[in-house]
Formats: structure tokens, sequence, C-alpha cells
């Protein structure tokens, strides 16, 4: 017969597990990179031709991405990137609507030391293994001038690229030419106004624009290729929050991390947003209220299986002490 502190333990995994939110079969569950290579993810992509897989890279690396499978948080393809110069700092990475993996060497920690950044471009792979492609090159410059930069997106329909600039006190947002040219400088002009930003990603259908900072993230509905209303969405607070994308359909939004063995935790859509509250300094809003230590989403969500857990705990450690009362 089990012990009673067996039961106890059983007992109460149900109750965390009750009050944790469902996952339909199919769907892609969070997941910690196993790659002991990967110490930098600044970048991540869902895979269009691979379900279940999503692309990332380091900052500072050579010419190389990860395929990491998101059921066991292993790489299961490195793929390095042949006829390009040596990346400088690697920031983003997007997977365009022409079945092509985008990456961002756009990062420029003295904020203007470089006067133009790259973007790498090659077809995703039909099979995942260890190979080298050929990649396309394309020089960027800003409209306005250097900037630093971490977050770079296509659009999924137009294949539009577009690139948030990084500032303490706000950045932009810069669209980039209807199609890329490998050929001489691509030019992107400033388009809108943004909040600190480490990454940002296009829904599968492009009607929005999800960017995250260190704190936060927000949505925004894209309308004829500019951002319009906003909404705070629920984010993790991870040790350096780094990337976001979407799942493939759409159901949730991937927050990544940098780090050994980083995290990469999954946030459902349905019932994430709340109203963004008024302008606060470094943004368009003040960061999203978060709960102290390590990863897991903000939000009202979290109460309540905070709450449910507690409630559960507290009823279980009663019932010990009753057990364990002297008898007599």
């Amino acid at each position: 017969m089990r012990s009673l502190r067996t039961t106890l333990g059983a007992a109460l995994a149900a109750v965390v597990l009750s009050a944790a939110p469902a996952m339909a079969e199919g769907e892609d569950g969070g997941f910690t990179i196993g790659d002991a290579r990967i110490t930098e993810s600044s970048g991540l992509a869902a895979s269009r031709a691979h379900p279940g897989v999503y692309w990332t890279h380091n900052d500072q690396d050579g010419p190389r991405v990860f395929a990491v499978d998101s059921r066991t948080g292993e790489t299961v393809a490195t793929i390095t990137l042949r006829g390009i110069g040596t990346p400088r700092d690697m920031e983003a990475v997007s997977v365009g609507p022409d079945g092509a993996v985008y990456v961002g060497d756009i990062g420029d920690n003295l904020d203007g030391s470089w006067d133009h950044v790259w973007i790498y471009r090659f077809p995703e792979p039909k099979r995942l293994r260890d190979q080298t492609v050929d990649a396309a090159q394309y020089t960027v410059r800003y409209a306005d001038g250097p900037r630093n930069a971490e977050a770079l997106m296509v659009h999924p329909v137009t294949g539009r690229v577009y690139i948030a600039s990084k500032h303490e006190d706000g950045g932009g947002l810069y669209e980039g030419p209807a199609r890329l040219s490998a050929s001489g400088p691509n030019v992107f002009r400033r388009v809108g106004e943004v909040p600190w930003v480490t990454d940002g990603a296009f829904s599968p259908d492009g009607g929005e624009l999800v960017l995250r900072g260190y704190f936060s993230a927000r949505a925004y509905a894209w309308k004829d290729g500019r951002p319009g209303a906003e909404k705070r969405l629920n984010a993790p607070i991870q040790r350096q929050s780094e990337s976001v994308t979407y799942t493939v359909d759409g159901k949730a939004l991937m927050y990544g991390s940098e780090g050994t063995r980083s995290e990469v935790v999954r946030v459902p859509l349905e019932g994430d947003a709340r109203p963004a509250p008024g302008r606060g300094p470094g943004g368009s809003g003040s960061p999203a209220p978060a709960s102290p230590g390590g990863d897991g989403a903000t939000g009202d969500g979290d109460a309540t299986v905070g709450a449910l857990v507690l409630a559960g705990a507290a009823a279980l450690a009663l019932l010990w002490r009753r057990v364990r009362r002297p008898r007599g």
C-alpha cells in the first residue's frame, strides 16, 4: 500500500496539473534548449516546412543557425551559411512566405557605429540534417542614419521585411523595399514609433504585429502596412528576455531567453489581451506587473493558477497535520 506521503504528493501534483491550462494534441509546447553550443539564443522563428521545429542562433557566432525540436529541446540540424561574410551581431530570425529563412545581422551595441548592417536569406531545407547551404546577403541602411536593432520581421503575406530599432527612449519601426536587392544597399525608412524592443513577430495571417521588450510585450493591429491599435500581452519574466514568435497555428506565442539551457515559454493567446495603460517612460506603457521568481507568464491567469495551487497545498498540509496528530 502506498505511503501517506506518496498519496499526498500525488494529490498535490493533481492540484497543480488541474490548475495548468490544457494543451491540445499536436500543439507546440514550451521547451528547454539542450544544445550546449546555444548560449545566446537571440532570435526565434517557427519553421513552416517542419512542424514543431524552431530556428534560433547565437549573437556572436559564425554563419550558422540551429533547428531545434520543441518536443525534445534538441538540435535536429545545424545549418552553415555559405556565400556571406563574417557576421557581427546576429539578433533576429524570421521565416517568410517564400519559404526562406531570414537572419538579421542588425545588432549595434554602440548605437550607430556601423553605417550598414546585413540580412541573410536561405531556403528552408526540405530535409533537416547538418549541412552547408548557399545564402544571399543584403546590405541594409537606414534613411535617418545608423541604428541598433534586435527585431526583424518578415510579413507572412507581402514578404516585406521590417526592422524595429532598440533604444531606451523608444525606437522606430522601419520598412524595407518591396523586394530586397543583393546588388546594392536596401534603404529602410521609418514608418512608426515603438517602445524598447528586443524582438518581434507577425501573426501567421499577417493581421497583427507583436513586439516584446525585457519586461512586457504588445500586439499591434496591422493594416495597410502600418501598426494600429495596441494591446498589452501577458509575457513571461525571463533571465534575459530576447525573442518571440508565433506558433504556426497562431494560437500561442513562444518567448525565448539567452543563456545555457535557456527556456522557451509557451503563452496561449486566447483571453490573453487586456487594455493597454497610458504611455510610460521608455515606451508605450508601463511594464505588466510581474510575478517574482523564474520563468512564467504574468497576469490574471497566473494569479488564478497560483491561488489554486496554494489552496490545494494548504488543504493537503492541514490533512497531513490531522493525520500526524497523536491519538487519544
